[in-house]
């Protein structure tokens, strides 16, 4: 007699259990998947900076590095986030400002992962939250030759994420002989570049001194004896920005013309100090070892004790900027009648 009525019973629970699974499986994807608002290149929207006017010879392709720190979604909606636009465009001045005086600057939104994402433990290039920015600035950079290059030669330019992702497109999109020649130098810092990449990948140059062309420039800035960076990995190559050498050589506070200091998401210079502080590479770890003056009040925002990876451009900012300039005109003299 109350068979149906056991029948329905159950059909209802099972009903809701279906609908509660569902209901968890989108929660899930929710938290996984992609955001929509994928950047359209072809639109001066989805560009952190387009140059207004051509005023230089040659062009500088720029990928800002980690602004992003949320736990959900992994990939920032930066297409959908005004804030996160605004602090984009204050490294323009912060970092890119390096290479704006020399070079016309190129600077493509892309939806970068979470900082809480990167593991340094891991294969990056293989990581799907990460590998939905790298494709962003793949597909940002073929953009870029095809329609707004004109032929003209240019950098490559990161930091931090942004040089992981560099890091990512020259192994797949160098690979053509003409844009090799095209290429002025890449400026791959604050993260590391391994002895592996230059074998793997030939057009992968190290850089050996201060106007060498088709290069890669990299190192990551450290306190002496300072462990736990999660961007330097035992034996990462680098390069002395005060004297351009790539040994122990060390240069002093001398050397350094000038230190500049910047709110990185407003662009809002805070200070100059020329002479701040000198440099060596420890040829054992592949840092970049200096001691600034002022070493205890700075914020060193999520890296551990003596990891001045914030610092990698201020640090060294008019030798950067100086370099910039002489790589340029070194190119532009020895490919003038080319």
């Amino acid at each position: 007699m109350n068979t149906p009525r056991l029948m329905i019973c159950g059909i209802v629970i099972l009903i809701s259990l279906l609908m509660l699974k569902e209901g968890c499986a989108g929660e899930t994807m929710a938290h996984t998947k992609p955001t929509s608002h994928r950047p359209d290149y072809s639109s001066k929207s989805s560009w952190a900076n387009i140059p207004e006017a051509i005023d230089h010879p040659a062009d500088v392709f720029y990928v800002f590095p980690t602004i992003y720190s949320e736990e959900t979604p992994l990939n920032m909606d930066i297409m959908n986030r005004p804030d996160l636009q605004s602090k984009a465009k204050g490294l323009m001045i912060a970092q890119a400002g390096v290479y704006s005086s020399s070079a016309n600057l190129f600077a493509p939104f892309y939806r970068q992962t979470s900082f809480v994402a990167l593991n340094p433990d891991e294969d990056m290039y293989s990581n799907k939250y990460f590998r939905i920015g790298a494709d962003d600035v793949a597909d940002a950079f073929e953009y870029y030759i095809k329609n707004l290059n004109q032929g003209r030669p240019f950098i490559l330019a990161s930091h931090s994420q942004g040089s992981l992702v560099m890091i990512d497109l020259i192994r797949n999109k160098m690979k053509a002989p003409e844009l090799q020649k095209k290429m002025i130098a890449a400026y791959l810092i604050g993260y590391s570049v391994m002895p592996d990449d230059f074998q793997k990948y030939p057009w992968m140059k190290p850089a050996k001194g201060a106007k060498d062309a088709g290069v890669v420039i990299s190192y990551n800035t450290q306190a002496p004896g300072a462990v736990g960076s999660p961007v330097l990995r035992p034996g990462a190559f680098c390069i002395n920005p005060l004297n351009w050498k790539t040994d122990g050589t060390p240069a002093g506070p001398e050397m350094n013309l000038g230190a500049v200091f910047f709110d990185d998401f407003t662009g809002t210079l805070k200070k100059e100090v020329r002479h701040y502080t000198g440099a060596r590479i420890n040829t054992d770890t592949g840092a970049l070892e200096t001691t600034p003056p002022d070493y205890r009040e700075l914020d060193l925002g999520h890296f551990p004790d003596g990891v001045l990876h914030k610092f990698d451009y201020a640090f060294w900012y008019r030798n950067l900027e100086k370099n910039v300039a002489q790589r340029v005109k070194s190119y532009l003299l020895k490919n003038k009648n080319k």
